[in-house]
């Protein structure tokens, strides 16, 4: 079988070759999956230049979530019934940008037939952070504000949407004015907002100034995945008691906040990974998780919108394209079958 293999820790676009490879053989508890098709994620692209939670051992294939056919199961029942259904994939080290791709059955979720084959490439990784950040882990109550960085990406657009569907505001902070025209006209309900806000070249008050002006004592929720200058400036944006929760740190400098702007209000500061959030979920909850996912992707609330796609054999194409400026829609890799 084909498959992306990173060689090294690199550019996304220099990191990775397309070789031949066995699937081997299947292990207890494992279905073998035919993928149709796989998310270039942001996790992904961290993972390629080695500064993601973890480093795999290399080489390795990676790709986190994706789309698929079960052909063959080892012994068990449920593995057994699987065979011939499309699944989601969840690979939490990687190995979703493959032909074939031997998967424990724990790891698949069978999909409902009317969803497609993109939404269901997609359809874990971002909409369950954006359901367990804002519903389980900071449980935003109706009526209530939560400020967002990287709002224009497709994980802060399901949040907007989800804000509207469960009642909670938005403060959505963009970096481009181009970007927050798209949100206004695409995306934001009456009562939510787009701040305009660039750490490289905004002074650091202004976002907090901005905040203050539309909620008077600032934010009791805030997300951001960016890190450094960006969730710095979040930092004084946090009324009493308000938490910060941290799930990506696309910048690579450190955070640089004062105590005092943690200890005057009470606030405090905590992180996300999803892989932790969801070894601390039990089996039950993880169905009807699912089922939620599964809801609320077909309603259009969690759904991505898709952009470029492109064959295994052109995976450097899709790397470049999935970090154009400005670029709207997940880049998705086509694997066998599709």
């Amino acid at each position: 079988m084909l498959a992306v293999v990173q060689e090294s820790f690199a550019e996304p676009a220099q990191a990775v070759a397309v070789r031949d490879r066995a699937s081997g053989e299947l292990q207890a508890g494992q279905v073998l999956v035919e993928m149709l098709a796989s998310p270039v994620n942001p996790s992904d692209l961290m993972t390629l230049r080695g500064s993601y939670g973890r480093r795999p051992d290399l080489p390795a294939v990676p790709g986190y979530e994706g789309v698929g056919i079960v052909r063959k199961a080892a012994a068990g029942l449920y593995g057994r019934w699987l065979v011939g259904q499309r699944v989601a994939v969840i690979c939490p080290t990687g190995g979703a940008w493959a032909e074939q791709l031997n998967a424990s059955s724990r790891q698949v979720i069978p999909l409902p037939r009317t969803l497609s084959v993109e939404q269901g490439a997609m359809f874990f990784v971002n909409p369950a952070t954006a359901w367990l950040m804002t519903r389980s882990v900071l449980a935003i109550p109706r009526g209530a504000w939560l400020l967002q960085t990287a709002a224009a990406s497709a994980v802060g657009r399901m949040i907007i949407r989800l804000g509207r569907e469960t009642g909670f505001r938005t403060l959505n902070v963009v970096r481009r004015e181009d970007q927050a025209e798209q949100l206004r006209r695409d995306d934001l309900p009456e009562d939510s907002r787009v701040i305009v806000f660039d750490s490289a070249i905004d002074a650091r008050d202004t976002l907090r100034d901005e905040v203050f002006r539309h909620t008077t004592d600032g934010v009791a929720f805030a997300i951001d995945p960016v890190g450094g200058a960006t969730a710095s400036a979040v930092v004084p944006c946090l009324g009493r008691g308000g938490r910060l929760l941290l799930y990506g740190a696309l910048s690579p400098e450190p955070m640089q906040i004062s105590p005092r702007d943690l200890m005057t209000p009470g606030a405090s500061i905590e992180g996300f990974w999803l892989s932790n959030a969801m070894a601390r979920i039990g089996f039950p909850s993880r169905l009807r998780l699912i089922r939620t996912l599964g809801r609320l992707i077909q309603s259009g609330v969690l759904g991505a919108e898709v952009g470029d796609s492109f064959p295994l054999q052109r995976i450097h194409d899709a790397l470049r394209a999935a970090e154009e400026p400005g670029r709207r829609g997940k880049v998705l890799l086509r694997l066998s079958g599709s």
